[in-house]
């Protein structure tokens, strides 16, 4: 092999992807699923330990491939368990991998992008600005990294669910995000039930319907607001798919799924979207819809203008919606003496869009201001 040609790493690779490739150099398919048994069940990345494959194959796997997760550069643990990984990556750039542990299961938050692109005004991530789309061995290497180290752990913490609400917008990568949740629910990779791997959007409507007609897992919406005036405000993709189409496209996703549910991310923001007004209209907007509402207490990051709603309101906003009939739950805040709290990823990002700049730029003008 030409040294100039780059190797090949397999954990690009789903099932189908993996048969593909073995059969391309003249191997059975059969390789392909003892290669995603030493990788996802074995935890092995050298081909040379890689017994059952005959030596002039293990020579020829190393000569032209690679099996390389991206790796750990920093991990803290929070006072409740939770544990957040720094994952480095090219560039100087790095995302945020967390894992929340509960009794009866270890959930584990994946980043899918360098940053976002989506710029919602309540999310530190969407702060940092965009560098680029990971690829599905910096995505599906997040949870192997994550299984690796909850092995060893010494807590007997298991992995049991994985949620791609990490850093990023699933939708806009999924070319790589769908080898990645196969890998997920595949009895080769780590075997996870399709109700267990969750995708959650911001709401991209054509990524939405190709998610339905691609991949059996559920879906997470993150609506935070009953109307498309203040949603356009906070999440601007709805001014490209307003909440009447995203609710259409929900509905579709849920076809011919009798007992699945979509659930309905709504981020509590004081005097922006708490009021019982909000509750009300929220209950009205979703009566059709199989669903439940995740209540998430704003969690604040630095330049932010937003402020977490009093344990008062989340409460009555709760209440009027179970009242109604909805199963609302309200998410605990996990992590956050780490910065491990939804919506507060930040990772490093090296920002293509210029968006961080300008942020700060604004922030100092602002302080300034206040000095003056």
């Amino acid at each position: 092999m030409s040294e100039t040609t780059a190797k090949v790493n397999l954990m690009n690779f789903d099932r189908p992807q993996m048969e593909e490739f073995f059969l391309g150099i003249g191997e059975k398919k059969f390789r392909a699923h003892q290669m995603l048994r030493w990788i996802y069940h074995g935890g092995e990345t050298d081909f040379i330990k890689m017994t059952d494959f005959g030596k002039v194959l293990r020579q020829k796997l190393d000569e032209s491939c690679d099996v390389i997760a991206p790796a750990v550069q920093l991990e803290q643990t929070a006072k409740d368990g939770t544990t957040k990984w720094l994952i480095a990556l090219p560039g100087k750039n790095a995302v945020e991998t967390v894992y929340i542990p509960e009794p009866s299961r270890g959930t584990l938050c994946v980043s899918s992008q360098i940053g976002c692109a989506l710029n919602c005004s309540f999310c530190s991530t969407g702060a940092q600005g965009f560098n680029r789309n990971l690829s599905t061995a910096e995505i599906i290497g997040q949870v192997w990294q994550a299984a690796q180290r909850l092995k060893h752990d010494s807590q007997n913490r298991r992995l049991t669910n994985v949620v791609m609400m990490g850093m990023g917008e699933p939708l806009l990568n999924f070319d790589a995000v769908l080898p990645a949740l196969n890998l997920m629910r595949d009895d080769l990779g780590f075997g996870l039930a399709n109700k267990r791997v969750t995708v959650s959007t911001a709401g991209l409507v054509p990524g939405i319907d190709e998610l339905a007609e691609r991949c059996d897992v559920s879906l997470a919406v993150s609506l935070h607001a009953p109307n498309d005036k203040l949603r356009d405000e906070l999440v601007p993709l709805n001014k490209k798919y307003p909440i009447d189409t995203l609710l259409a496209a929900c509905l579709r996703f849920l076809k011919g799924k009798p007992r699945a549910t979509v659930t309905f991310e709504y981020t509590l923001i004081d005097g922006v979207n708490d009021q019982l007004e909000h509750a009300r209209d929220l209950a009205k907007l979703l009566r059709d819809i199989p669903s439940k509402i995740n209540l998430i207490p704003f969690n604040s990051f630095p330049g932010t203008k937003y402020k977490r709603p009093s344990a008062d309101a989340i409460k009555h906003f709760q209440t009027l919606l179970m009242r109604t009939g909805y199963m609302t739950t309200v998410r605990r805040t996990r992590g956050d003496d780490i910065d491990a709290a939804c919506g507060q990823l930040a990772g490093r990002v090296v920002d293509r869009t210029r968006r961080s700049a300008e942020i700060k730029r604004q922030n100092e003008s602002k302080n300034q201001g206040a000095a003056a």
